[in-house]
């Protein structure tokens, strides 16, 4: 998204290279990395970090976060979630599945594709010309990124909400208000990322520590 704030930290750099490792070892052509994990567990960063870190071995990825795909619009989907019942449409639902898919069948087919972009900063949602031609590798982030078809390394962060609470209290990334709504949002999101935890083929913990998750056959 554009004007996002990353706040990188040496952790997010040791679990980068460890996951480099790992795309290394099984990087094909057209490879396709998604990373899932609750709001503030360091997505972004790590994305960033991975990303930096392939260009140093001439590989191209290109981050895709799926946030930008959200079927609301910025400044109305606070209140459309508040009339609607959060418990009720908060989740996986929320996300237009058709253009994540279609964005990842280009990538996979390098072709010139069209994707949304969210400014930040002016909350409109920008249109992005992508070649992927060009594009070696693509790192998928967001929420519910590892429920995504067509994934050949599925990554979770563990750190929930609430192990991040100051990030969120602070709003140091320019982010919504903090108020009931914010707060019911994210208890409501946190149910349904767990939720996508057995997908993982890597694990990172609470503590940033990378670690092979076990195998599940619920794809």
């Amino acid at each position: 998204m554009l004007g996002d704030v990353l706040l990188i930290e040496d952790k997010h750099r040791r679990a980068a290279e460890k996951i480099l490792g790992v795309i290394l070892e099984q990087k094909k052509e057209r490879f396709i990395v998604a990373i899932s994990g609750e709001s503030g567990s360091g997505k972004s960063e790590l994305v960033h970090v991975i990303a930096k870190n392939l260009r140093k071995h001439g590989i191209f990825a290109k981050p895709l976060h799926t946030d930008n795909y959200y079927i609301t619009h910025p400044l109305e989907r606070r209140e459309w979630r508040a009339r609607h019942g959060i418990e009720n449409v908060v989740g996986f639902d929320e996300y237009d599945w058709d253009a994540i898919h279609r964005n990842l069948d280009d990538f996979c087919h390098g072709r010139i594709s069209e994707m949304p972009c969210v400014d930040l900063v002016t909350e409109q949602v920008d249109r992005l010309i992508t070649d992927f031609s060009q594009v070696d590798m693509l790192i998928v982030d967001g929420l519910y990124a590892i429920k995504a078809r067509d994934i050949d390394l599925r990554i979770f962060i563990e750190l929930t909400y609430l192990e991040t609470k100051s990030k969120h209290t602070k709003d140091s990334r320019g982010k919504e208000v903090m108020d009931e709504v914010r707060w019911a949002t994210l208890g409501q999101e946190h149910k349904m990322v767990q939720s996508l935890k057995s997908l993982a083929d890597l694990l990172v913990t609470k503590e940033y520590e990378v670690i092979t998750a076990a195998k599940s056959d619920q794809r």
